[in-house]
């Protein structure tokens, strides 16, 4: 009986002892586990190949395809955050990616390439290209292994990572922005949050917010996997019902292991809880110095400026002449008039929102609101002002002095870059983020109708409207870095009659690059219900006709010669009611101050 009890306790010994090694065997850290991701990665594109390679059926090829797609997600956040270059070449946009100062372009890589090359239905003929494809991925999975080996991952930055990539899941991910064509975007958002939990547990797996934020995950990934059609997803129940909530969760983790926010220059703040806060972003983030960055006396003295008539060089008109407050800082025209009574050649765009951006006017021809405000003073055709004189005259009001000391207390007396950065500086505080949207997605009592909620899911979804304007700022500046504003062609009309493509060449007139022609920055939807006629030429005077353009496929949808056109030409096929739906969505962007009119 004792040897049996000593025998007896020797096997409950060795379990113990082979359990803690079990344990301290899968014991990995962030760094680790992204090794392995990778390396699974890795296997699932060589089993592409390899099926591409032994031509076999393509409907195997689609699903490994699909396959290693998921794999990607796992690691996506850390490869997006970290290296960002080589991301853009794994899954970025199967574009030129541009260098416009040197007026060089080289072409895309990645799955969004591949998708092209064997959806929908592969054909053997693109096997080079698709194989060729599959060794430059392989080539940059072996770079981004190389790079995490070396670096160092610390908790500051695993949280950053982590909630940007929720911040990726909706801005880009559920929208169809990395598989236009495939449209697998549902259950790979599932794919991309359900590592958040395994990732803070190695920081530390007894925080009280775990278990919780675990549940959220799942349940957000079994949501995908139960409604994985890209069309009928109702975006809106997952954004407020589990990403916002998550997003919360991994801020309270945050908070609760005291890891501080990572310093960096950023248009998206740090603090934000959300991607949807009132106070989300920081237009200081868009500011070319620190001397530029932004006050409410600065906006003070701007708001001034920006009404006063002697910045022009008849003392007839101001910045407000084309930037009506009422009307969301635009003029309700199709183009403005010139000082010798000719019309202009662009509409008048929204100064609402512009501040978040990364270029100005519709050919994008100026990097920040302080070149641009003194582009327009001394336009001939609009102000023909002078910022020398301009800067005369403020030396001797008494007035502006007072107000400039104050705005800018550094400096003796007024300097010419002031007057520019007062008034870009007014510009900057006209970003209210307080629409019916707003109020909805941050879960406040104000609900949308069902046909809004229907509008918003169209909008973020099949209507693809979501691709190019991001939400949600609902402009080209791209989530969730904001480092790059972009552009489009997209084959607007010349006019009503919609016999001919408009001859305005666009960012061509300045980066002579044959992709740039009839290239135009993409503006913000917000406050789109009160900023009409539209387009870079006012050729249509209501949201419902800017639907319908889009709904048709754009200029080469309606059979202009586009060649270089960014938009997805194929027909929408949005039906009335939900074109409806639509215009009905982009009416709840509207701020509050405008929503009267």
């Amino acid at each position: 009986m004792i040897q049996l009890k000593h025998f007896t306790s020797l096997l409950v010994l060795l379990f113990l002892v082979s359990s803690c090694k079990e344990n301290q065997a899968v014991k990995t850290t962030v760094k680790q586990d992204l090794i392995i991701d990778l390396n699974k990665l890795d296997n699932e594109i060589i089993q592409f190949q390899k099926l591409v390679t032994e031509n076999k059926a393509p409907a195997a090829i689609v699903e490994q395809f699909k396959k290693s797609r998921l794999a990607y997600k796992k690691a996506e956040w850390a490869i997006e955050y970290f290296i960002p270059e080589t991301a853009r070449f794994m899954n970025g946009p199967a574009l030129d990616e541009m260098e416009l100062e040197e007026n060089r372009s080289f072409e895309p890589h990645g799955f969004q390439v591949m998708e092209e090359l064997i959806y929908p239905e592969y054909d053997s003929k693109n096997k080079e290209d698709l194989i060729r494809e599959l060794k430059i991925f392989m080539s940059n999975i072996k770079q981004v292994k190389s790079t995490f080996e070396v670096i160092a991952i610390s908790n500051d930055y695993v949280l950053d990572g982590i909630q940007q990539n929720v911040f990726r899941v909706i801005a880009l991910g559920i929208t169809g922005f990395d598989s236009p064509i495939l449209q697998s975007s549902i259950p790979e958002a599932g794919a991309s949050l359900i590592g958040i939990p395994k990732a803070l547990e190695k920081i530390n797996a007894a925080n009280t917010t775990l278990p919780d934020l675990k549940k959220l995950t799942q349940e957000a990934q079994k949501y995908c996997t139960e409604n994985n059609n890209f069309n009928s997803f109702n975006r809106a129940v997952f954004i407020t019902q589990y990403l916002n909530p998550i997003s919360k969760k991994i801020k309270a983790f945050q908070q609760e292991e005291k890891i501080k926010n990572v310093k960096k220059s950023s248009p998206l703040k740090p603090t934000a809880i959300t991607l949807f806060d009132k106070d989300a972003f920081d237009v200081n983030g868009f500011v070319l110095s620190e001397d530029y960055n932004y006050t409410t006396d600065k906006a003070v003295l701007g708001e001034k400026l920006f009404y006063d008539k002697s910045l022009s060089k008849n003392s007839d008109r101001s910045c407000a002449t084309c930037h009506h407050p009422e009307k969301a800082f635009t003029d309700g025209l199709k183009t403005n008039v010139s000082l010798n009574g000719s019309n202009l050649m662009r509409n008048t765009p929204t100064l609402t929102y512009a501040s978040l951006q990364n270029a100005q006017f519709w050919d994008m021809r100026q990097l920040d609101l302080e070149k641009q405000s003194v582009d327009v003073i001394e336009n001939t055709d609009e102000m023909h002002g002078s910022l020398k004189n301009i800067h005369a005259q403020v030396l001797l009001d008494a007035a502006y002095i007072k107000l400039f000391k104050k705005a800018y207390s550094k400096t003796a007396k007024p300097e010419a870059w002031q007057i520019q950065n007062a008034i870009a500086s007014y510009v900057r505080s006209l970003n209210a983020f307080d629409s019916r949207f707003d109020d909805y997605i941050r879960g406040r009592e104000n609900k949308l109708t069902d046909q809004e909620i229907e509008g918003m899911n169209l909008f973020m979804g099949k209507a693809k409207c979501a691709t190019c304007h991001f939400t949600p700022l609902f402009n080209g500046t791209v989530p969730p870095n904001y480092a790059k504003t972009e552009h489009e062609v997209i084959g607007t009309p010349k006019d009503a009659s919609g016999k001919a493509l408009s001859p305005d060449t666009g960012r061509y007139l300045y980066n002579k690059m044959p992709q740039l022609i009839g290239a135009f920055k993409t503006p913000t939807v917000r406050n789109s219900a009160v900023t009409g006629p539209y387009m870079h030429n006012g050729v249509f005077k209501t949201l419902e006709e800017v639907v319908d353009f889009y709904n048709k496929g754009g200029g080469k949808g309606l059979g202009y010669a586009v060649d270089n056109q960014t938009l997805p030409f194929d027909a929408l096929k949005l039906n009335k009611k939900e074109e409806q739906a639509l215009v009905a969505f982009m009416k709840t962007l509207t701020d509050k101050r405008y929503q009267k009119n």
